[in-house]
């Protein structure tokens, strides 16, 4: 298995990606693009797309891209992320993208920016910072 299939493969067991619609989007050497509806579903009480979309989109996306340094017998835990929303989401969708700020052993230094997209043009809404910790799979 390559490491894409590996990381598609750790995308699709997250049965919270298929509830909220998200789809992995792109996927490079230490980056991982994921986009998701801005559905009526997880709208917060102002009609803006909630914070927890926004944080859950940013740590995969952050997430996933930490796993591109990794054997396809790893995968990663969060332990740390900090959360800067800049801006209501609102729109059609929103776009998450993962980086590696610093790959490591024992932990893996990562950020996400996560856009709301309106009639093609992006808005930058949230930034994540954050850690992963490599973890061996048991399956």
């Amino acid at each position: 298995m390559t490491i894409q299939e590996h990381i598609r493969r750790s995308f699709a067991l997250q049965t919270m990606m298929a509830t909220i619609g998200a789809e992995l989007t792109g996927i490079g050497q230490g980056t991982v693009e994921i986009t998701a509806p801005l559905s009526p579903a997880f709208l917060q009480h102002n009609g803006y797309g909630h914070a927890g979309l926004t944080f859950t989109l940013g740590d995969t996306s952050a997430g996933l891209a930490a796993m591109t340094f990794l054997t396809t017998d790893q995968a990663v835990v969060t332990s740390e992320i900090s959360t800067h929303l800049l801006a209501p989401a609102s729109g059609s969708h929103l776009i998450a993208r993962g980086r590696v700020i610093k790959p490591g052993k024992r932990l893996i230094v990562v950020t996400s920016d996560v856009y709301a997209v309106t009639d093609g043009s992006e808005r930058h809404v949230a930034t994540l910072t954050g850690t992963m910790v490599p973890v061996v799979l048991d399956r």
